[in-house]
């Protein structure tokens, strides 16, 4: 039997109001940035506390004394209107600070998202390939969580 793997999941402040459904069911069927995953342990979940992140250094704090070895940035920070500008920075951030890993992503990046995006240029920058990586999926699947 293989060691669960205890992750923490920071949402944008704007959904704070989010039950997290989208999240939950990715990391329930192993979808999306959590396809790399065997078994699973939530630890924390909580909101970045709006624009600049100043909740970042707690929650990343709380997280790894809950013991995560890996710190989500949901994918809402990414997929928003407009992404997360400090997205990187966090994740600078707490990979330094906290020697955890970070993975920009939670549940797959749904279609309606990705078509909006594609159609803005949102992401023609390459800084943002990386961050988009964990979360692409197959078209199917995208619009599964549309």
């Amino acid at each position: 039997m293989s060691a669960k793997t205890k992750i923490g999941i920071i949402i944008c402040d704007r959904y704070r109001r989010c039950a997290g459904g989208k999240c939950l069911r990715a990391m329930r069927n192993r979808e999306g940035a959590f396809d790399i995953y065997g078994d699973l342990e939530l630890v924390g979940y909580t909101t970045c506390d709006g624009c600049p992140g100043g909740n970042i250094e707690y929650a990343g704090e709380e997280m790894v004394k809950n013991g995560a070895q890996v710190i989500h940035l949901a994918t809402g920070l990414i997929v928003g209107y407009p992404p997360c500008p400090y997205i990187s920075t966090f994740k600078s951030f707490l990979e330094y600070r906290y020697g955890v890993k970070v993975v920009a992503g939670t549940h797959p990046i749904p279609k309606k998202y990705l078509d909006m995006h594609t159609r803005l240029g949102t992401w023609e920058d390459p800084a943002w390939k990386p961050l988009l990586e964990p979360t692409m999926a197959d078209d199917a699947t995208r619009k599964a969580y549309d």
